[in-house]
C-alpha cells in the first residue's frame, strides 16, 4: 500500500505488475526515438518551455519542493534531448519503455522492483536520516524534501532513483509510477496509466494486478 504521510498537492498513477521478462529487447527504445522525432519535427524553432505539456512536470516539481530550473524533471530532459537531436541510450527494455513513456507524456516516471521494496510506501517529508545512493552514484541526502519509503528508508524521488530499488533484467514485478500536479486532468493520468501499462505488456509480457490514481490534497 501506497499512502499520502501529510497533504501534498500532486498525484500519482500507480501501476502494479507482475510476471514481467525484461531483456534486451529494443522495441521500445525504437519507439522513444520516433516519440523524439515527432517532437522535433512539431516543435521546431520552439522554446522547450512554450512545447504543450512541459509545465505540468515543472509544476509537480514546485509542489514538492524543487526548482526545475535548476534541476529539470526527467520528461523535460529527456524532451531536451529530442529537440536538439542527441543521442538517446538503452538500459533495458523496462526501463526504456517508461523513457518512451515519459517522453511521450511529458511527465515524469518512475519504476521500481517490487520484490526489493519491504512493506508499505509512505509519501512523506524526508528526515536527517533519509538519504540514498542514487543510481548516479551520488549519496542523495532527504532531509527537508518529499520522498517514498518503506520499512527499510527512503529509496525514491521525483529526482533520481536509489540503487536499492532498481529495475533490472532480473526484474519480475514492479511498481511504476506516473507523477503529475494535482491540476491535472485525472481521466488523462488514469488513461496514461493504462497506456504505460499496456506498453510494459507488449514488450515485457507480464500482467497487472495494481492500479491506482493517489491524489494528494492542496
Amino acid at each position: 500500500m501506497w499512502i499520502f504521510n501529510r497533504p501534498l498537492p500532486i498525484q500519482l498513477a500507480l501501476v502494479e505488475m507482475e510476471g514481467l521478462n525484461v531483456g534486451q529487447n529494443q522495441d521500445a527504445f525504437a519507439m522513444l526515438q520516433v516519440c523524439a522525432d515527432s517532437y522535433r519535427l512539431q516543435n521546431r524553432d520552439v522554446q522547450i518551455g512554450d512545447v504543450y505539456g512541459v509545465q505540468y512536470a515543472r509544476q509537480f516539481f514546485r509542489a514538492v519542493g524543487l526548482d526545475p530550473t535548476k534541476r529539470r524533471p526527467s520528461s523535460e530532459a529527456l524532451l531536451k534531448r529530442a529537440l536538439k537531436h542527441q543521442p538517446f541510450y538503452s538500459v533495458n527494455s523496462l526501463v526504456d519503455t517508461g523513457n518512451w513513456c515519459s517522453l511521450d507524456f511529458l511527465l515524469p516516471i518512475c519504476i521500481y522492483d517490487a520484490d526489493k521494496i519491504d512493506g508499505d510506501v509512505d509519501i512523506r517529508m524526508g528526515d536527517s536520516d533519509d538519504e540514498y545512493e542514487a543510481l548516479n552514484e551520488e549519496t542523495i541526502h532527504f532531509e527537508g524534501r518529499y520522498v517514498f519509503a518503506d520499512e527499510q528508508g527512503a529509496f525514491g524521488s521525483p529526482m533520481t532513483d536509489s540503487k536499492r530499488t532498481a529495475v533490472s533484467e532480473a526484474t519480475q514485478n514492479a511498481c511504476c509510477v506516473v507523477f503529475a500536479p494535482i491540476e491535472f486532468d485525472e481521466d488523462l493520468l488514469t488513461e496514461h496509466a493504462r497506456v504505460f501499462a499496456e506498453r510494459i505488456q507488449s514488450v515485457c509480457g507480464g500482467q497487472v494486478i495494481h492500479t491506482e490514481i493517489l491524489r494528494g490534497q492542496r
